[in-house]
């Protein structure tokens, strides 16, 4: 078995087919399919149904996961471990962080990391869920997860880096209150542009708006938090967006108020002390200075 089989059937369970895991892999779609006949031809045993054009695993397959992401696991410890001829670490450090927070701090997080430690490669994932936290470090996915609070951290550390403040944004031209900050039990009967249910960053807006009265009323539910902006600035409806990026958009048009009370979220780090390599306890390190 080489290394290289692993990863591509890996890519094969994340991305739910050969094309798909060709494409994140930047291979050619028989180079992918090759690789995995060959690592089940050596393992003696199918590790994917042929579905079509899709890709289901196995039983033997399902029990396959756990033990490669661990072996990937293994080898970007082991990279991370390394240091360089000053003792700074080196290799990569695999880091998965909420969509809503990639921007703001993560960004400034990595580039602050990366021109510190330059010697080490920041992988960055996402996810949907953050009650899924822990699953992704004990599967072996990364060693950080960056992520709203509070959460289910499954016995893991957490260590929480700041919070971030959100405001309401208007599309331009409306005839917002005058109030700043606006207070959530007045706000206005407007529509609002809104993620999906679920999502956490709805979730927190819905309690703190009923809690003051105030009911939600969505002119537009988008996939994707890029959206919300360009929606509002069309007109579509208001948002609540966090503070840099509703001042963004008001230099953009848009009409800004700041809440009363303060619509805050906290974020932080989870992980596992046990499993930080030396690269994954520096970004700890520096995460923590704030």
């Amino acid at each position: 078995m080489e290394l290289h089989q692993v990863e591509y059937f890996l890519a094969v369970v994340d991305h739910g087919g050969i094309n798909a895991a060709a494409v994140a892999l930047q291979l050619a779609q028989p180079t992918v399919s090759q690789a995995i006949r060959t690592l089940e031809r050596e393992l003696g045993a199918q590790l994917f149904h042929r579905a079509g054009r899709g890709m289901v695993l196995t039983s033997a397959g399902a029990a396959f996961v756990g033990p490669a992401r661990q072996i990937l696991r293994d080898v970007v410890t082991a990279e991370g471990a390394l240091v360089d001829a000053d003792g700074l670490p080196r290799g990569r450090l695999d880091v998965y962080a909420a969509p809503a927070l990639a921007v703001d701090p993560v960004a400034h997080l990595v580039g602050a990391y990366r021109q510190r430690y330059p010697n080490v490669s920041v992988r960055l994932g996402d996810f949907s869920d953050e009650d899924a936290c822990a699953a992704l470090i004990r599967e072996g996915h990364c060693e950080l997860v960056i992520c709203h609070l509070p959460v289910s951290s499954g016995g893991l550390e957490v260590r929480e880096l700041g919070s971030r403040e959100y405001w309401l944004v208007f599309p331009p031209g409306v005839d917002a209150p005058e109030q700043d900050p606006l207070p959530l039990a007045e706000l206005p009967d407007v529509p609002l542009v809104a993620v999906p249910r679920g999502a956490s960053q709805r979730t927190h807006i819905e309690r703190a708006l009923s809690a003051a009265g105030r009911r939600t009323r969505a002119s537009a539910v988008v996939q994707h938090r890029e959206a919300l902006v360009p929606f509002v600035l069309a007109g579509v409806g208001a948002t609540m967006l966090q503070r840099s990026v509703a001042e963004r958009a008001a230099a953009r048009g848009a009409v800004v108020r700041a809440v009363d009370p303060p619509l805050n979220r906290a974020y932080g780090l989870v992980y596992d002390p046990a499993l930080l390599s030396p690269a994954g306890r520096a970004f700890l390190e520096l995460a923590g200075r704030g």
